[in-house]
This record gives structure tokens, C-alpha cells and sequence, in this order.
């Protein structure tokens, strides 16, 4: 009887692995929730409208690209980064994009992008969340809040994941440099108040499809299931090691 396995010691060699193997596990399954969405430039716009004399003025961007990424579990942990071409401005009437591009306006040959880049996500509802970032424009980086709510998301044409948004904010021009105006009998040509719309469509990209997170492993270990009534799974043994842990003591 001395050859015999005895309970308690097993157990004490067994119990670690075991645990070490749940935490890995655990942890493999948690990495992969992080998501990665790219905007799409064709189905997404920034619009803003301004007042002009005595009625209002809309526009857009036509050059958008970004990333949103975070992990659908924990909405807060989102992050948001967006590039706008200054150049790619539309008002509908070339002359005024014309001006608008010029010097007096964005100056767009020597402030090419605007960009925004998120600092926080506070939800504020089951659908709509309060995104907090920097909004760098005309050479000026002031903080901004955009009012986002979730539209919706599913797979496209494509295939692919797609995910909806909207956000609105309101700002000033004035606050960033853009300061050119004129009066007509005292009345001002363009407004200071500029309300800015973000209809965005965000494509999930291939790699983040079912893929880990950075410097997870890419893939979960091998777990060898236990029969009915045994001790729990064991993580699966390297290629020809032995199937049990050896006991001291006991016959090679």
C-alpha cells in the first residue's frame, strides 16, 4: 500500500493547475470582446448649418474617416477617432466653398483636417451616451461634448458587421479662429453659432473579427473534459508528456 496515491497530496499538485487553467481560460474569453469599427466615407456625412443674414445655411464634409473601438459589455471603455479634409467642405454653391477654404474661413491649405478624438464615454440612456473630446479645427483644440445615440447593428450587403450612430453638438465658430464676417445695415452675414449633425456608419474590420485583443493569445487553451463524477478538466497535456502527474515514490 505504500505505492498509494494518497487524497490530500494529489490534490495539492492538481489544484493549482487547475485554477491556473480556469484564470487563463477566463481570460482568453474576455480578450476576445474588444472590437474595432472603421467609418465608411460613403454612408456616413458631417453636417452643419449656420445662419446666413435672415435664414439658415446647411453644409457638409465629404472627406470622413475614423475608427470606433471598445468592447459592447463595457460602452464607457469606447474610444472615438475622427479625420475630416477641411478641403472637403460643401455648401452646394462652389463659390462660397471657394471662400470657405480660403484665409478668411478654414484656411484649408494650412489647416488641411479636423480631427476629434475622444476623452470619455458617460451613458445617459439605454441607446445614448455623452462623448467627450478634443475637436482640433482651424489650428484651435477645445473640448466638446457630442449627444451619440445608437442606431442600430447588424451585417450589410457586404457581409460585414455594420453599427450606426448620430451625434449632434453645437459650437462657435469665433472659438476657433473663424472670425471673418461682414454687416449689411447692421444685420451679420454669417452666424457665430454653427449646430453640427454626424451621421456615421462604422464597418467592423477583418481583423477584429473574432479576433483577440493585442498581446492575447490567439487562441484558448485546450481543455481535456472530465468524465461525469471525476475532478474538473485539465489543461490538455504538450505533445507525448505523460497523461498524469507522477507520484513520488512510486514504480518507473
Amino acid at each position: 500500500m505504500r505505492f498509494l496515491l494518497k487524497p490530500n497530496f494529489a490534490m495539492s499538485k492538481i489544484l493549482p493547475s487547475l485554477l491556473l487553467s480556469a484564470f487563463v481560460t477566463l481570460s482568453a474569453g474576455q480578450a476576445f470582446a474588444v472590437e474595432t469599427y472603421s467609418i465608411d466615407p460613403v454612408h456616413s456625412s458631417v453636417g452643419f448649418k449656420v445662419k446666413h443674414l435672415f435664414s439658415f445655411v446647411e453644409g457638409r464634409f465629404n472627406d470622413i474617416h475614423g475608427t470606433i473601438t471598445g468592447d459592447p459589455a463595457k460602452p464607457e471603455s469606447g474610444q472615438v477617432s475622427v479625420e475630416i479634409k477641411a478641403a472637403s467642405i460643401d455648401t452646394h454653391e462652389p463659390k462660397r466653398d471657394a471662400h470657405l477654404r480660403s484665409p478668411d474661413f478654414f484656411d484649408a491649405d494650412k489647416f488641411p483636417a479636423l480631427t476629434f478624438t475622444s476623452k470619455s464615454v458617460k451613458l445617459t440612456g439605454k441607446d445614448t451616451a455623452d462623448v467627450t473630446g478634443d475637436l482640433t479645427m482651424h489650428g484651435v483644440t477645445k473640448e466638446v461634448v457630442l449627444k451619440t445615440q445608437f442606431v442600430g447593428k447588424g451585417p450589410g450587403q457586404d457581409k460585414k458587421i455594420h453599427t450606426g450612430w448620430e451625434a449632434k453638438t453645437d459650437l462657435k465658430r469665433s472659438d476657433y479662429g473663424l472670425t471673418w464676417s461682414k454687416l449689411v445695415e447692421g444685420t451679420q452675414v454669417v452666424g457665430d453659432a454653427i449646430s453640427i449633425d454626424l451621421q456615421i456608419d462604422a464597418v467592423q474590420t477583418d481583423a477584429s473579427a473574432g479576433a483577440p485583443a493585442a498581446g492575447a493569445p490567439a487562441t484558448p487553451p485546450a481543455v481535456v473534459p472530465a468524465a461525469p463524477g471525476t475532478n474538473p478538466p485539465f489543461p490538455a497535456p504538450p505533445a507525448g508528456a505523460p497523461t498524469t502527474p507522477p507520484v513520488p515514490g512510486a514504480p518507473k
